[in-house]
């Protein structure tokens, strides 16, 4: 068959999925590669490790308090349009990333990045929802998420490659083909937008505020573990973000046109997907802080075999993701979500049963056990979630998604490093292995909460199901 003939067949919904995935690859890939690169630009720079660390803490800042804004914005401005402008503001920060002279410089091109990739996490499930019926949505949620894991799977081992070889400034410079590739994909393929949000103003006041409450909440976990949780200065941060998160949910509920319109809470499909993904993601980001320690630390693997063991579970998620998404569309989104947080609380008291001198199978199988029941969840959670918020909320709806991701992050490292630290300052022998159990017990309990949070919600109605096929 003529390869013309034959892609001009292929059904203008796939090529949109395609430019979607593009930007979820670049954006999984940068955001798990970091770590790998940190010890060498603390070597080339010559500076404390307290300053390189806001390299990671600079991009989360700015990612998780613009997620809901640039949500917004594409609801009033059009999702394709903003969607592009995330391409253009990534592709050019991770040329001024890798042109850095200092670690400042690289600390304030990584805030930049940070604007172009809260635009592209926000916009991109928005997108997808618009551009596939809603018999589809699992579906192409569920094959968007090989893009994300694929990244999250090569990102580490790529720029171990790429700073091998070449420099870690090559981690960024890579990114600007795929973004220019990317821009014009999504340039061609993905539909102009219907805006029906062009005469409602925007929310300055909420956005600031939003902002004002990650910014607090995340300095205080971040900085809670050097000047100790009880200190004066991370009880204020703290008690400022929970103070400031009352006030912006106060101001929301009283505006005409809010940054996050409440009343999506009401629909308990809504609510409960948000508390299940958010869940998901404290339990994620647990194993995933902790697993270093266990296996550098605890089991003496190099970092490079220590890699290649925590690549199991994303390799998992990959495969029964799209499965799951598929499944999803045809028996609905409540048991897939629910049956894949039971298999990831398997997962997690799996491995805080496992002993210390156990085999690497087991370890393994654990982890296998839990890449297979994330990936089971995400794709009905997020198409419940979706499908929930109406057409003119879909960009609000998809920040939210985006948020409860940065969220569960934030909350899942912060109660790790918690209990991590108050066994290990009790200095026995075997503080560093009751530390890690402890954590995956509280990460299995959690996961547990997240099956029931997704089996009480109903079965949808599904405010996008009026979305015609693009044929």
């Amino acid at each position: 068959m003529n390869p013309r003939k034959f892609l001009s067949k292929v059904a203008p919904k796939w090529w949109v999925l395609l430019a979607i995935g593009v930007g979820n690859l670049m954006g999984s890939i940068d955001s798990s590669v970091i770590n790998i690169i940190l010890p060498t630009v603390h070597r080339d720079f010559n500076c404390s490790v307290a300053i390189v660390e806001w390299v990671i803490t600079i991009y989360l800042l700015v990612v998780c308090g613009l997620l809901l804004t640039v949500g917004r914005l594409g609801d009033m401005r059009g999702h394709k349009r903003i969607y592009i402008l995330g391409f253009a503001i990534f592709t050019v920060s991770s040329a001024l990333c890798g042109l850095a002279w200092g670690v400042v410089p690289l600390i304030v091109a990584r805030g930049i990045q940070a604007v172009g990739a809260a635009i592209l996490f926000a916009c991109a499930p928005a997108i997808l929802t618009a551009n596939f019926p809603a018999n589809q949505r699992g579906q192409a949620l569920g094959l968007q998420a090989i893009m994300v894991y694929s990244g999250m799977l090569a990102g580490p081992i790529l720029g171990g490659w790429l700073t091998d070889h070449f420099s870690w400034r090559a981690v960024f410079y890579i990114n600007i083909p795929i973004g220019l590739l990317a821009s014009a994909m999504c340039i061609k393929f993905i539909p102009g937008d219907q805006i029906k949000g062009r005469k409602e103003t925007f929310d300055f006041a909420g956005a600031a505020l939003f902002m004002a409450v990650f910014a607090m909440l995340l300095l205080g976990l971040n900085q809670g573990y050097d000047r100790g949780w009880t200190s004066l200065p991370i009880l204020g941060l703290l008690i400022g973000a929970v103070l400031l998160l009352g006030l912006f949910v106060l101001l929301e509920s009283r505006l005409t046109h809010p940054l996050l319109d409440l009343t999506l809470f009401r629909k308990k499909q809504f609510s409960m997907s948000v508390a299940s993904s958010v869940l998901n993601y404290i339990v994620i980001f647990i194993l995933l802080f902790l697993m270093p320690f266990y296996l550098i630390q605890g089991r003496g693997l190099s970092p490079g075999q220590a890699g290649l063991w925590m690549s199991i579970q994303p390799a998992f998620m990959t495969i029964s993701a799209p499965i799951s998404g598929f499944l999803s569309d045809r028996v609905g989104t409540r048991g897939p979500a629910a049956i894949g947080m039971a298999i990831l609380s398997a997962g997690l008291l799996m491995l805080a049963i496992i002993r210390p001198e156990a085999s690497l199978l087991h370890l393994g199988v654990a982890l296998g056990i839990s890449g297979v029941g994330t990936g089971i969840f995400v794709a009905p959670n997020n198409s419940a979630l979706m499908g929930a918020a109406p057409k003119h909320r879909q960009g609000m709806a998809a920040g939210v998604l985006a948020t409860a991701r940065y969220v569960g992050m934030i909350l899942g490292i912060g109660i790790a490093g918690a209990i991590f630290t108050s066994f290990l300052t009790r200095h026995t022998s075997t503080a560093l292995f009751d530390g890690i159990r402890v954590s995956f017990l509280v990460g299995s309990v959690a996961s547990f909460f997240g099956c029931l949070t997704s089996f009480v919600r109903k079965e949808p109605f599904d405010s996008s199901a009026d979305i015609p096929e693009i044929a």
